[in-house]
């Protein structure tokens, strides 16, 4: 699983890994999350993809706009 590279040292992103309708997040204090087509939904998932890759902005558009709205909670 790719580490978050966390650009400006903010983050409470861990890790990711994607597919593609579907993103798992690990988080720095613990808990890994699906988030996916049904829940929030395919431009949700495809804006954390893209914010995971540029290593900035994923915590927060995820805390922002998705909160509690995953589609599973993984550990």
């Amino acid at each position: 699983m790719p580490l978050y590279s966390d650009i400006d040292g903010d983050s409470g992103v861990h890790s990711y890994e994607f597919g593609p309708d579907w993103i798992v997040v690990n988080f720095t204090k613990g808990g890994s999350y699906r988030y996916d087509a049904s829940r929030p939904g395919i431009a949700h998932v495809h804006a954390m993809i893209s914010l995971a890759g540029a290593g900035n902005g994923l915590n927060a558009y995820i805390n922002k706009n998705v909160r509690a709205n995953y589609a599973e909670k993984l550990g």
